[in-house]
């Protein structure tokens, strides 16, 4: 495609992206299991006016705009006293997840320079973690050793042991992993980095804004914030379960000044000024920070644990009901709405084909072979529905599979 010579009316514009966007899914249908975490139409209300009010501003600068550099620190603030963070701790917001964890592997590796002279560092991670560790190995010169699960599909404690070196900088632990939705064990993890003056971050880019209200409802937490000695930084994503628009994530440290040593960007050997920034991208969009301290102002922690509490009972309804297939089995123990299914007996990628067939979108995974859960707010009304068309995919397998047998 080229450049259009002359303009298209503004009707003709949005009408052809309407048409391009008939063939996305149907998140608002409560059709996707992934990617998008509808709240509810009043919270999209309050996020489109909070997108509206900053769609235009740079958050580069935040002495040209400095309500975003108190909205910024707002949602910091918050987010840290969600984690149980001591007073001396620090933060900045990101693009998202990958970048959070970009500047949390930053941190740890010249913190090793700097502190304990390491010249070639080593980060030992979860074989399940998410794959921006792997990114950020690549892109900031770290040596990656992957640590093999134990039969809970969490992160093998003696396994990571055997692993950590004097060159080991950085250990991570999930809360909870992507592919199964269960808390690595992360007071053992930890352990094992402060014994070696390493840094220890914990990935609850899920579970950040979740575990800490299923918490204040009752429900049993494993152990993976600031309160686990050790642990020296965080990352929780504002645009999951804290239910604001992408891009907008959160880093937390536990030391302040390690936010300023060793994540903090600072150049003036240019004919421009000082030039500092705490993420990898320089201008940055202003809306998803002033959605996301719209959004946590909304809801409230009233609001969050209502939501927590449509999100605990419709995942409990999900997770009854899968495993009450008999062809079918939950992989793990997940602790929150995150979780995967897959058999023992059957092609699990076919019943997701026939789900797909059924205008369900649930993602893949291999090792073992899954299909994937992310709940929504929005799934508590289609919850029933799924697990019937379910029910009809695994028994339409089972059928066909038997018709192969007697024809074999």
């Amino acid at each position: 495609m080229q450049l259009p010579k002359q303009g298209t009316p503004r009707d003709e514009v949005i009408a052809r992206m309407r048409e391009r966007k008939a063939a996305d899914a149907d998140w608002r249908g409560g059709r996707t299991w992934s990617l998008v975490y509808p709240a509810g139409e009043d919270v999209d209300a309050m996020l489109r006016e909070a997108h509206d009010l900053y769609l235009y501003e740079n958050a580069l600068n935040p002495f040209r705009f400095p309500s975003l550099r108190q909205m910024e620190d707002d949602v910091v603030s918050m987010t840290a006293g969600l984690l149980h963070a001591p007073d001396e701790s620090g933060g900045a917001m990101t693009s998202g997840g990958t970048e959070s964890i970009l500047m949390a592997v930053k941190t740890a590796r010249d913190r090793a320079r700097a502190e304990r002279g390491i010249e070639r560092p080593e980060m030992v991670v979860p074989y399940s973690a998410h794959p921006a560790f792997a990114k950020a190995a690549k892109y900031l010169g770290l040596d990656f050793k992957a640590v093999p699960l134990d039969d809970d599909y969490r992160a093998d404690v003696a396994a990571a042991a055997e692993l950590v070196t004097e060159n080991t900088a950085l250990i991570v632990g999930s809360a909870p992993n992507y592919p199964f939705g269960v808390v690595d064990p992360i007071p053992e993890l930890a352990a094992l980095a402060a014994e070696r003056n390493a840094s220890f971050h914990t990935d609850s880019c899920l579970g950040g804004f979740l575990l800490p209200f299923l918490e204040r409802l009752g429900e049993k937490v494993p152990p993976f914030d600031f309160r686990v000695p050790g642990v020296t930084t965080i990352s929780a994503d504002v645009h999951k379960y804290g239910y604001c628009t992408k891009g907008a994530s959160v880093i937390v440290h536990r030391d302040r000044a390690h936010l300023h040593q060793y994540q903090l960007f600072m150049y003036d050997r240019w004919p421009g000024g000082l030039y500092g920034s705490f993420a990898m991208a320089g201008a940055r969009p202003a809306a998803p920070i002033a959605a996301s301290w719209a959004v946590m102002h909304f809801l409230g922690e009233e609001g969050y644990v209502k939501l927590a509490t449509v999100l605990r009972d419709t995942t409990r309804k999900l997770r009854e009901g899968i495993e009450a297939i008999p062809e079918l089995r939950v992989w793990g123990a997940p602790v929150m709405s995150v979780m995967s299914f897959g058999s023992d007996s059957i092609d699990i990628a076919a019943v997701g084909d026939a789900m797909d067939d059924r205008s369900w979108h649930l993602d893949r995974q291999t090792d073992p072979s899954a299909l994937h859960l992310m709940v929504s707010p929005a799934h508590a009304r289609v919850a029933d529905a799924f697990l019937a068309d379910l029910r009809d995919a695994v028994a339409q397998h089972g059928e066909s599979r038997g018709k192969e047998a007697r024809y074999s």
